[in-house]
């Protein structure tokens, strides 16, 4: 154990759960798992000089955005000549020093895209949770890297691999580790027992997708919706048992890789292929009905909004997302009708991708050039106010533009932590 784990644990006894909490992004899409950077910072303005690199480290491939929590830093990555392996690791937030390594060999069968892992690592109560694209889900000691279990979703579950390889990022729920595992029979959705891995409920029959569930409060009680291959679902989070589920109707392929956006009382969905819903739960009953549904003529000639890799939010009346081509689009909710596009957050082109936080009534954007985007956003259009470059891309084959950043930034405290397929930085806002 180096002499920087044993200070940062010493300073982990320190810290208050509340703080811990403020200022860690533990988790896909941070503490709440909804994109909300919880900083009190009134930035008019993003410049070179508001941000100080604080390190670099060299990482190998993948899509897994990092996460950050008790002092440390969490990545997945793809690495091998002959023979390829995934990698969980862990670093000191501070200096970005090697904390421990777990690797494990893995070589990718019938994986589009095989350019590395997808899900992000969770950290829970001391533990990283970490899910790679063949179905390979570990529990391991966040401070040491000794492994505490391990469920091999293929050998164990019979998880039939969709096309992209398996990507949505698990939960935690109380004592339950939650995933989309595309496990047979029955088992599309799993849980776990979070502490010793043995299985407590499994459901649904559907296909997977790559979209991460979520957990809301519904009537009184705790509800997991996730976006299926096939459905959106709303389940009771302890058995597993469907209260309520609405058909995604698909007319290709699953690409249901967004989270569904959530604001009381609705659900918002958005897919490249098949456009978007949104959805009205009941607020007296586990139930749920859908408003609207819209999809253009195909992902080009698109309707309302096509999301790809990036993640839709609603805020007031509106939502707002990036379209099949990268445009940025606002629609008002009732209907879905378009309100404006934008087409200068990130270059027009198949896939392109930024990823929304937001803080505040403003949004940091990271887009798929490495750029960080400091954004204002209304039912009015979108105004940048600056924009700093954290990483460049690389090109790894297959990825598209002779290489782009499609991993999702986490932000904790004033620092941004940020990864192409060669490196994960580490910059903070000094101003």
């Amino acid at each position: 154990m180096t002499l920087a784990l044993v200070i940062s644990l010493l300073a982990i006894t320190c810290w208050s759960q509340e703080n811990m909490q403020k200022n860690d992004w533990p988790q896909w899409m941070g503490p709440e798992r909804n994109g909300i950077w919880h900083l009190d910072l009134q930035k008019k303005s993003l410049n070179h000089g508001d941000l100080k690199k604080i390190w670099e480290v060299p990482v190998g491939q993948g899509y897994c955005g990092p996460t950050v929590a008790d002092g440390f830093v969490y990545l997945m990555d793809y690495v091998g000549e002959s023979t390829w392996s995934e990698r969980v690791l862990c670093f000191d937030a501070k200096t970005g020093e090697s904390v421990w390594t777990h690797e494990y060999e893995r070589p990718y069968s019938g994986v589009g895209y095989p350019t590395g892992p997808r899900a992000s690592v969770l950290i829970d109560e001391g533990r990283a949770y970490s899910f790679g694209t063949m179905g390979n889900l570990y529990c391991l000691d966040a401070y040491t890297g000794k492994e505490l279990w391990h469920v091999d979703g293929v050998k164990d579950y019979d998880s039939e691999i969709p096309v992209w390889g398996l990507a949505a990022s698990p939960l935690v729920e109380k004592d339950l580790l939650i995933v989309q595992m595309a496990g047979r029979p029955e088992a599309c959705l799993m849980a776990f027992d979070k502490v010793t891995g043995k299985e407590v409920w499994r459901s649904l029959p559907d296909q997977a997708s790559y979209s991460a569930p979520i957990v809301i409060d519904q009537a009184g009680k705790r509800v997991l919706v996730c976006w299926t291959g096939d459905n959106l679902a709303g389940l009771d989070t302890e058995t597993g048992r469907v209260y309520w589920k609405i058909p995604f109707i698909r007319r290709k392929g699953i690409i249901n890789i967004s989270t569904p956006a959530y604001s009381p009382p609705y659900i918002f969905l958005s897919s490249f292929w098949d456009g978007s819903m949104l959805i009205r739960l009941d607020e007296n009953d586990q139930d749920a009905e859908l408003i609207w549904t819209r999809a253009g003529k195909d992902e080009r000639n698109t309707d309302a909004l096509h999301c790809c890799i990036s993640t839709p939010f609603i805020q007031g009346d509106y939502i707002y997302g990036i379209d099949s081509y990268g445009e940025f689009r606002c629609l008002e909710m009732t209907k879905g009708d378009r309100v404006w596009t934008d087409k200068t957050l990130v270059p027009v082109g198949r896939w392109a991708n930024a990823h929304l936080v937001r803080q505040d009534d403003k949004i940091w954007a990271f887009n798929e050039l490495g750029e960080l985007v400091l954004g204002e956003i209304s039912e009015s259009g979108f105004k940048d106010l600056g924009r700093v470059e954290l990483v460049k891309p690389v090109s790894v084959s297959p990825n598209p533009r002779g290489g782009v950043n499609w991993s999702h930034p986490a932000f904790s405290g004033r620092k941004i932590f940020a990864r192409s397929d060669a490196k994960l930085v580490c910059y903070e806002l000094i101003r």
